[in-house]
């Protein structure tokens, strides 16, 4: 008998009640099963990965990053697991399928429920609507805020992000000190980059959100995995070269692509994809440490940044996937994502005592407490000013100001680090950000073309 049946029966029995009444009386029936699961679940994990992080001293959890990783992975099973679990229950029980639901059913149903068709239909007019409305602004005036802003928020968070990993920390008592937990930094910056969208969304108009929460996760994952691999990078390898890198990043893209969303490329895409990774080779070959100021690529630093551009490739294109599906604004999607990076990063670092460890950090050394907060600052303007600039001006255009921000980034590492680049490796970044420039050129004529081809057989 199905736990509808059952509640059924005992509805008969007692004809004193209407059938809604009935349901909202039994309701228990359904409600406090999967509570208990999720919480159980939730408990359960917590304890395993206390157990595993005790198992490992601390001094050796801190000297491997695989480590430091496997055990963050563990953490995120806090979450994982019991939100897994509940959504096989939700779908062997059919319990969604209820007219009745109450608070909690609702808040099941927001997380794992697919939306009405009808709906779907209205976000979709109404996502229209508003990129008509944005589109009538003052173009100039939008140009230069959107280049100003992207330019300084992310100079001035690469300075901070090789600072924070870099460099060592003085105190007034002349204590120096590294600060080496690159998941607090990850987690700090989700937490303002949540509160700026979760405020930006109550004070401006956006389409009705009908995608269901648990479809975020997955690209939330990846996102602060790939965080994590960026950060963790630069104890490895240069700034210049994790730059470079992520300029290149559009030969991952292009096959999480093919694999995600089966798309088909155009050769010139192929052939700029080419000459990037023949850039990086001649970069990476020939910036070999030598110099003054310049840290030696590790086998540990390649394998990060791949993660990092795999990583962060599939959340583009799952992030794609969404939008294409759902049609929500982009703040309703970097709300969406960071609030589960602010669960899985929080729960994870709580079980591990590596959130009260970092505030005792940042009481101890308050210069690291300000330039996390700056860091965290620009993360999220950063973030709200990539979302505006893509939905006004479009994507090529924010390419170009994001690649004229890249080259500006490694100068200005160069001189504030004294990072040395030998020739042949400058003739290579030069030949990566050649590469982007004649992908935007490319992408631009074949859009003019097509849409002549357009008009020439409308008329």
């Amino acid at each position: 008998m199905s736990r509808t049946d059952f509640s059924m029966k005992l509805c008969r029995k007692n004809n004193s009640l209407n059938l809604r009444q009935c349901r909202n009386r039994y309701s228990i029936f359904w409600e406090v099963p999967l509570s208990l699961l999720i919480v159980t679940l939730f408990f359960l994990w917590y304890l395993i990965s206390r157990f595993v992080e005790k198992a490992f001293p601390e001094a050796v959890i801190q000297d491997y990053w695989l480590l430091r990783l496997c055990v963050s992975s563990i953490g995120y099973g806090c979450i994982l697991i019991p939100g897994f679990v509940a959504y096989k229950y939700v779908n062997a029980t059919g319990y969604l399928d209820r007219t009745d639901l109450g608070c909690f059913g609702r808040i099941v149903k927001l997380c794992l429920g697919e939306p009405d068709p009808d709906l779907m239909k209205t976000a979709e007019s109404s996502t229209s609507s508003l990129v008509q409305t944005r589109s009538s602004s003052k173009k100039a005036f939008q140009l230069l805020y959107c280049f100003v802003g992207l330019q300084v928020s992310y100079l001035v968070w690469g300075v901070l992000q090789e600072k924070i990993m870099t460099q060592e920390y003085r105190n007034s008592s002349d204590e120096t000190a590294n600060f080496r937990d690159s998941e607090f930094l990850v987690f700090v910056n989700r937490v303002l980059a949540f509160a700026f969208s979760g405020i930006h969304l109550i004070f401006t108009r956006h389409p009705r959100h009908n995608c269901p929460l648990y479809k975020y996760i997955y690209c939330s994952l990846t996102n602060i995995l790939s965080s994590w691999c960026q950060y963790e990078a630069l104890k490895f390898v240069t700034f210049p070269t994790q730059v470079l890198v992520k300029a290149s990043k559009i030969i991952p893209v292009m096959i999480m692509g093919k694999v995600v969303s089966k798309k088909k490329f155009e050769y010139y895409e192929y052939v700029t994809a080419v000459m990037m990774s023949i850039g990086m080779v001649m970069f990476l070959l020939n910036n070999n440490g030598s110099d003054k100021g310049v840290k030696e690529t590790t086998i540990s630093g390649v394998v990060l940044l791949a993660m990092y551009m795999s990583m962060d490739s599939f959340t583009s294109n799952w992030q794609s996937e969404l939008f294409s599906a759902y049609s929500m604004s982009s703040v309703q999607m970097m709300c969406g994502v960071n609030l589960f990076s602010c669960l899985l990063t929080g729960v994870s670092l709580f079980s591990q005592g590596i959130l009260f460890r970092s505030f005792e950090f940042m009481t101890k050394f308050p210069s690291f407490g300000m330039d996390c907060f700056l860091l965290s600052l620009c993360s999220a303007t950063g973030q709200l000013f990539i979302f505006h600039t893509i939905s006004t001006f479009g994507p090529v255009v924010f390419v170009i100001i994001t690649t004229l921000r890249q080259v500006l980034a490694i100068l200005l590492s160069c001189f504030i680090y004294q990072h040395h680049l030998s020739t042949f490796a400058v003739f290579g970044v030069a030949v990566v950000f050649i590469a982007i420039f004649l992908r935007i050129y490319c992408n631009q004529r074949l859009r003019n073309i097509r849409k002549q081809q357009l008009r020439s057989t409308q008329g």
